[in-house]
């Protein structure tokens, strides 16, 4: 199933039946479903509600979906498909490109670091560039989203704690500060154009990716080129902190990356995943 979030926090689900790529895709609103999810009060516990629930809302959606009228999504204003991450997850230097073992493992030496939860952005918000002085980097990504709560989680369970799929923009100004204080940018994380839950994607390794900017093509691999794995950064990220529902990993890009500025478009797809395009601008006070 793909879920997506559109207009004023609205749920939809993406009708499959259509024809593939974003300008033939109908959404059929099942915001009704969110009934499903159980009343809080503060304090909230930590993560994304929708992830915690998404087994009994996807089954609501489903019914609902049946009966509910189509809108072309290219009406809809999409928001990020999670809405409440408590961590935002990168993976550095992820992708072999022809390196020597010893690049490898120095890749591997790096670990993950933390975006800010603030990053993050949906499709139709765009990405609002700051500091057009430095050079600021394209990257598109596998986005891993957690579905369930965890520590210590074997390598073999890891995959389990997945909810879904999504494509990523990682966006990257170069700097001498910390990747986590660069990256971290408003709009700098963007993730959609809707969720992929885990069940309709068999094996997370076997994905072509690719990243269009002005309709030249910029960035091509597939996610069997990470040098770190999507079940080894979910083992190794919850052995330093609990994952929560609607937590996100970016898992890395394939070679190619290259400077944007506004007034880019950009088109990324991943297989069996889907497609986002994303306009580029200046940040405006």
């Amino acid at each position: 199933m793909r879920l997506c979030r559109f207009g004023e926090n609205r749920l939809g689900v993406v009708d499959p039946s259509t024809s593939p790529g974003v300008s033939g895709d109908q959404v059929r609103d099942v915001t009704a479903a969110l009934e499903e999810l159980p009343s809080y009060r503060y304090p909230l516990p930590p993560g994304d509600m929708l992830m915690a629930n998404l087994e009994k809302v996807g089954a609501r959606a489903r019914a609902l979906a049946k009966d509910a009228p189509a809108t072309p999504i290219d009406r809809l204003q999409l928001l990020s498909p999670v809405a409440n991450p408590t961590k935002i997850i990168g993976a550095p230097m992820n992708y072999r490109t022809g390196q020597d073992e010893a690049a490898i493992a120095n890749a591997m030496s790096l670990g993950l670091f933390l975006k800010a939860n603030g990053s993050l952005s949906g499709q139709s918000e765009g990405i609002a560039l700051r500091m057009m002085e430095r050079q600021i980097d394209h990257e598109v990504e596998l986005g891993v989203v957690i579905g369930r709560q965890g520590a210590n989680i074997p390598r073999d369970k890891a995959l389990e704690h997945v909810a879904g799929y999504a494509v990523a923009l990682d966006i990257t100004p170069h700097g001498k500060e910390e990747r986590s204080l660069r990256k971290s940018c408003e709009t700098y994380s963007v993730l959609g154009p809707w969720l992929v839950t885990a069940d309709e994607i068999s094996d997370p390794q076997r994905l072509d990716l690719t990243l269009d900017l002005n309709g030249e093509r910029r960035q091509q691999g597939n996610t069997n080129q990470m040098i770190r794995d999507v079940a080894g950064m979910i083992a190794l990220a919850s052995t330093f902190y609990t994952l929560y529902p609607g937590d996100i990993f970016l898992t890395g890009t394939p070679a190619g990356v290259g400077p944007i500025k506004p007034g880019d478009v950009i088109v990324a797809t991943i297989e069996k995943v889907g497609t986002v395009r994303v306009n580029v601008r200046a940040l405006t006070n």
